[in-house]
């Protein structure tokens, strides 16, 4: 497991329905997405492929922020990776049921991010949305 997150963490991702992803600075909205937790790490999928504008701000900054509820951690975006896609898949099914078969896709697998905790300086403050 490469993970830093808590367990009170892994615990509100996967009860959670959805988490907002913004990359790169705070200037930029962002997408509210699924999320599943395989192997204690953090991944959402987005569902039009690596085509999609937030995967590509993701690829390009590869750091951001994310927003479960209240609580919310800056974080780093890791787009090329080598994941268990079928585990990935079924934790998608297991979570989301029927509407997971968009996730489960060949575009939507290459568009697979895993989101670890940029543990690097402080927290930014909660986003005025939250």
């Amino acid at each position: 497991m490469t993970t830093a997150w808590t367990p009170a963490e892994r615990t509100l991702f996967g009860t959670a329905p959805s988490l907002v992803l913004s990359a790169g600075d705070g200037g930029h909205p962002g997408v509210e997405v699924g999320m599943v937790v395989v192997q204690g790490d953090l991944h959402v999928r987005a569902q039009r492929g690596v085509g999609s504008r937030w995967f590509l701000a993701a690829r390009e900054y590869g750091r951001g922020r994310i927003e479960v509820g209240e609580f919310g951690r800056d974080v780093l975006l890791e787009t090329d990776g080598d994941w268990d896609a079928d585990a990935l898949d079924a934790a998608y099914r297991a979570k989301y049921g029927a509407a997971a078969t968009l996730l489960a896709g060949p575009d939507s697998r290459a568009a697979t991010i895993r989101i670890r905790p940029d543990l690097s300086g402080p927290l930014a403050p909660p986003s005025p949305h939250a």
